[in-house]
């Protein structure tokens, strides 16, 4: 069903009052009060000594008082929204300004500005037989004067009024579609802002997982096969069990390091105090090695740039993520970091001689990256997500028995050329 428009007060964006209409007021007023003074100074000078004057003098300055204390009334307190305004000023206005018309024709023209008023405060269709209703008693003052009857004097005011009215109904029009405009676009700016928002707290959600699923719970699981290798060995090997205990021990001391970082926001500890990417790379390629048995090596190739920070932590944390499954799942002999330098390009290359796997568009899709990892699929969203902040891509290339290779590229920005001389 189609929805009714929305009013400025149904949804919350009540209009502040127009300056210009209190301008308007006032200019009004000052024009009904001109000519009210000259209509009673045609009338005194024209008709001296009549009967009439002293009822004409109490009305005209009644009207003098009536007009602009009804238009101050109702610009000093306008009416609520969805109600309706005060219509007793005007009443009052226009039938002191009848009798007054009545008793002397020469006011007549004094409708004019009482015309706007009517049309200002009254909806249309009472608006409208109002303006009718004034403009005939105006004709009837024109054909009462003295003297002979002016034919321009009789359709001029039928002809002015249906032009002011019809003027004043299409720009009140296009200022009521202008509000409701301007109404709907205040809202489509809350309704936008507020969907920024969701977008952004979604977004830190995406990354709070991402940073969980590369640092802590990489970390946890860790530990946990660390504990159960002890928990195997303890009576047959103590020694042997006690080194897995405290590498376990080191494990979660590092785990803790990374939550505080984590906490603070902070670059990951192995890019802490300036060391760089392939200083990093290689140290977690040792430490793995230490701890999982699985040995690890690195490589790097080209000359290395600068990358920016989150360049940096996004390859690192890649790399953890890459190795983490490969201890988990592919009951691999060895492994191997790569990092490359291509000139417009930073790669990173995690290759291990596991069993491997067939990927499929679910895997690349990130439903699961290796055979085994039910529950857990987020390795390879994670990756993908990162690299996608940075305009990167990730590829996976694996075959069943023959290892897997997990790609990361990160484009990197063109070095300007200084220019030649002249």
């Amino acid at each position: 069903m189609e929805q009714p428009p929305r009013t400025a007060a149904a949804t919350g964006d009540v209009p502040a009052a127009d300056p210009d209409a209190g301008r308007l007021a006032v200019l009004l007023d000052s024009a009904f009060l001109l000519l009210l003074a000259t209509s009673l100074s045609r009338f005194l000078s024209h008709h001296p000594g009549n009967p009439r004057i002293p009822w004409v003098l109490g009305l005209s300055l009644a009207l003098a008082l009536a007009q602009p204390a009804g238009s101050w009334l109702a610009h000093r307190r306008p009416p609520a929204p969805g109600r309706r305004r005060r219509l007793w000023p005007l009443a009052l206005v226009v039938g002191l300004w009848v009798v007054l018309v009545l008793l002397a024709p020469s006011f007549a023209w004094c409708a004019v500005p009482l015309v706007y008023t009517g049309l200002r405060t009254l909806p249309a269709r009472a608006a409208i037989p109002l303006v009718a209703a004034l403009t005939l008693l105006v004709v009837v003052g024109e054909i009462r004067l003295p003297g002979p009857v002016d034919a321009n004097l009789v359709l001029l005011p039928p002809a002015v009024a249906a032009l002011a009215t019809a003027v004043f109904l299409y720009m009140e029009r296009q200022s009521e579609r202008q509000r409701a405009l301007i109404t709907d676009l205040r809202r489509t700016r809350r309704e936008l802002a507020a969907t920024e928002r969701r977008e952004g707290t979604l977004a830190e959600r995406q990354r709070l997982a991402m940073e969980i699923h590369d640092t802590l719970a990489q970390g946890l699981s860790s530990q946990q096969m660390l504990l159960q290798a002890a928990d195997r060995t303890w009576d047959a090997d103590p020694a042997t069990a006690r080194t897995h205990v405290r590498t376990a021990a080191d494990v979660a001391a590092r785990n803790l390091a990374e939550a505080r970082r984590f906490v603070h926001d902070l670059a990951p500890a192995e890019l802490a105090d300036g060391r760089t990417l392939d200083q990093a790379l290689r140290s977690l390629a040792e430490r793995e090695s230490a701890e999982s048995g699985l040995p690890v090596r690195f490589h790097l190739d080209g000359a290395p740039v600068p990358l920016p920070a989150a360049a940096q932590s996004a390859l690192l944390r890649i790399a953890q993520g890459a190795l983490a499954n490969v201890r988990e799942h592919a009951d691999a002999s060895a492994a191997a970091l790569t990092l490359s330098f291509l000139g417009d390009q930073a790669v990173l290359d995690v290759a291990d001689d596991g069993r491997g796997f067939r990927p499929t568009a679910g895997a690349e899709a990130g439903a699961g990256s290796r055979p085994g990892a039910t529950g857990r699929g987020h390795g390879l969203p994670a990756m993908r997500a990162r690299l996608r902040q940075l305009g990167g891509t990730l590829t996976v290339e694996s075959t069943p028995g023959e290892g897997t290779v997990v790609s990361a590229a990160i484009p990197l920005e063109p070095r300007r050329e200084p220019l030649e001389p002249r």
